[in-house]
């Protein structure tokens, strides 16, 4: 609550109070002009302006020089003091929005397979910043919720809010490169059914892959069902079968090697990761500076992955 004597606190124009200051440091009309990038009239209409609202001579001008008064060098400590005090203020303020607690929440999958393994540059990057996350597949309300920034699979329609796509996605078949040997080769896609598929929540995007790669007898749809996709992956790195990934959530494995993409047939996806915020914070340094790490590592792995001839489809 303002106190009433607050709200009845009658200040000078704060561009007068800058020309003064400027003025009484230069002892020149001309010189605080320059540093203010106004003209010397401007200056001194604003210093004048000043002396007729406190009713008392800030400077006198005697043979094109500007001295001050008594009263002006009074008022100058005061008017120092308060633009001092302003500045430490603002700066604070503007440290608290660059660092302090930025509260993210992802989904369990993002979190386990994309976020984690490289919290820690980020961290390291920007000491300033106390990241928190939170894996849950709540949906947050930032109207209520002490939450800066999500990371949100969809498509992109969160009305209210901020989004931006973290990259384009698509879906294929990943293995461990354990998985073949000698006698168990994979020449053609067909031979995929020699091998546990892993599935996950249902078999209907195995069912889809196949049929889009010209696999008949689909019904021969084999293995476990999961319902995380980090479990599915998790399974596949383990050589417990062939899995069906998001171009996302493979990105780290196919990159360091524990992943390999067997056959180009690629399922497109219209949904993808995006990052969320809600348009009044969208600005906030910490909240600029995690949307632009995660959007500068999320194109690094595109980068990667074209270079390992893994990302073939345009998103």
């Amino acid at each position: 609550m303002i106190a009433p004597s607050a709200m009845l606190r009658r200040l000078p124009s704060l561009n007068a109070l800058k020309a003064f200051e400027a003025a009484a440091r230069h002892e020149s009309f001309t010189k605080a002009a320059d540093e203010l990038s106004v003209t010397q009239g401007a200056v001194s209409h604003q210093v004048k302006a000043l002396e007729a609202e406190l009713g008392l001579r800030l400077f006198n001008r005697e043979r094109q020089r500007l001295i001050i008064t008594d009263a002006g060098r009074n008022y100058l400590e005061v008017v120092r003091d308060a633009f001092d005090r302003l500045a430490v203020g603002t700066n604070r303020l503007l440290q608290l929005q660059r660092s302090g607690v930025l509260t993210v929440t992802t989904s369990p999958n993002f979190a386990a397979k994309w976020l984690v393994h490289r919290l820690g540059n980020f961290v390291e990057a920007h000491p300033e910043i106390d990241l928190r996350v939170s894996a849950t597949m709540h949906h947050v309300d930032f109207a209520r919720e002490e939450v800066d920034l999500a990371v949100r699979h969809g498509e992109g329609n969160w009305p209210g809010l901020d989004t931006v796509r973290l990259s384009p996605e698509q879906l294929f078949a990943v293995c461990s490169p354990k998985l073949f040997t000698r006698r168990r080769q994979v020449a053609k896609p067909a031979d995929i059914l020699k091998y546990p598929l892993i599935h996950m929540d249902s078999r209907a995007d195995w069912s889809r892959w196949l049929q889009a790669a010209g696999i008949e007898n689909s019904k021969a749809i084999h293995g476990p069902v999961l319902n995380r996709a980090s479990m599915v992956i998790d399974a596949a790195i383990n050589g417990q079968g062939i899995a069906l990934a998001r171009t996302t959530l493979a990105a780290f494995d196919l990159i360091s090697g524990r992943l390999v993409r067997p056959f180009a047939e690629t399922l497109r996806l219209s949904k993808t990761y995006w990052i969320i915020c809600p348009k009044a914070t969208t600005t906030l340094p910490k909240i600029v500076t995690f949307r632009n790490w995660l959007l500068a590592e999320a194109d690094s792995d595109v980068r990667q992955l074209k270079k390992l001839g893994v990302f073939r489809a345009k998103g």
